[in-house]
């Protein structure tokens, strides 16, 4: 029968048409260290009210979150600065993947990875294992943080993710403790 809770939920990745689509690159790559690619996704957080916006940028390698952005609106620019400041704090990737949102492939954001000569590469249409690294990212976050726990405030949730994903990488044993001092 597929029963199925009726509420809205947040589309995340609505495409642009007016923005490029590049091609996926990572196919058959091999990928064997830290900055060789990094990629990003957005998922949504709910309040008592509404819902809050999240992004992060991870090192497809060590899995680490290298920056992360809250955001109350689905805007490009919190997308935007949680790229320069994973570029800030730790260099460049060799390529940058991510969805078709209309956040990640706008020029600005696309722009940005351009002046920084980094390969831009774009999951295919409907394919959510081409970025499964961040999906099984979204999966704890959300099981054993965002679901536990009811935010009343944007300031309270932000707290909570940054002392989870703060415990994730800290706690629990990943490839980034190899790479990222």
């Amino acid at each position: 029968m597929g029963p199925e809770a009726i509420y809205p939920k947040p589309r995340l990745s609505k495409n642009n048409l007016e923005h490029k689509i590049y091609a996926y690159l990572l196919r058959n790559l091999d990928i064997t260290g830290p900055n060789q690619v990094w990629c990003s996704d957005i998922t949504y957080v709910r309040m008592e009210k509404g819902f809050l916006y999240l992004t992060v940028i991870m090192d497809w390698f060590s899995r680490k979150v290298l920056s992360r952005e809250l955001s109350n609106t689905l805007d490009k620019s919190f997308c935007a600065r949680a790229l320069k400041e994973a570029l800030q704090r730790y260099g460049k990737p060799k390529i940058f993947n991510t969805d078709h949102g209309s956040q990640c492939t706008s020029k600005d954001f696309t722009d940005i990875l351009k002046d920084n000569g980094i390969d831009i590469s774009m999951d295919g249409q409907g394919r959510v294992l081409d970025n499964i690294f961040v999906e099984r990212l979204w999966r704890t976050v959300k099981y054993e943080e965002v679901y536990l726990k009811e935010y009343w405030k944007p300031l309270d949730a932000m707290t909570h993710l940054v002392e989870f994903l703060t415990h994730y990488h800290e706690e629990r044993p990943h490839q980034d403790r190899l790479y990222f001092k």
